[in-house]
């Protein structure tokens, strides 16, 4: 999902969040992909091995937890598949092990402060709205590109009007 391009929350501001879990009885969670903090994950948790993985805000919830993406389900038990190479969680102790084991390269997770959660509905009724546009998955979002260019690469993606829409300025106010 990418945020509408005027949306002036600024924890959402330009976010591309990746939809891990809808369910119309739960509600919704996702992280958002392309807010980068300057912090690596082994210097936030004492016992993790040193490991040049950058954190990420994945949302205004619970920011006192830590979350992974990953594209090595088949190697981490417990692990939720939530698009075609994307992986949700898994056996945090194994991670550790496979990190030490230089079983998992920095390009292969992505770690989030927090998450994004929307409360039975409320996803939809934001979407209805305008505030959400869909937009397909692609493994590549998560892992490959640069965060700074997520958003306006997913909203180019999705072509037509959108490519027009993705050159709009940030500061539109500049334009």
């Amino acid at each position: 999902m990418l945020a509408e391009p005027f949306m002036i929350d600024p924890n959402f501001k330009r976010a591309a969040v990746l939809l891990c879990d809808h369910t119309k009885a739960e509600g919704s969670v996702g992280f958002i992909l392309n807010k980068p903090l300057q912090t690596k994950i082994d210097d936030l948790i004492d016992d993790f091995p040193e490991f040049d993985s950058e954190v990420f805000f994945g949302g205004p919830v619970q920011v006192d937890s830590i979350h992974y993406l990953h594209s090595v389900g088949d190697l981490l038990e417990d692990s939720v598949k939530v698009a075609k190479g994307v992986y949700w969680g898994g056996d945090f102790e194994k991670l550790k092990f496979l990190i030490h084991s230089d079983l998992i390269k920095p390009s292969q997770i992505r770690f989030f402060i927090g998450y994004t959660g929307w409360s039975d509905g409320q996803l939809l009724d934001e979407i209805d709205y305008g505030s959400w546009l869909l937009a397909k998955m692609d493994a590549n979002y998560v892992f490959k590109l640069k965060p700074e260019d997520l958003w306006q690469s997913i909203m180019t993606n999705k072509g037509n009007t959108f490519t027009v829409i993705a050159q709009v300025p940030e500061d539109f106010t500049w334009n």
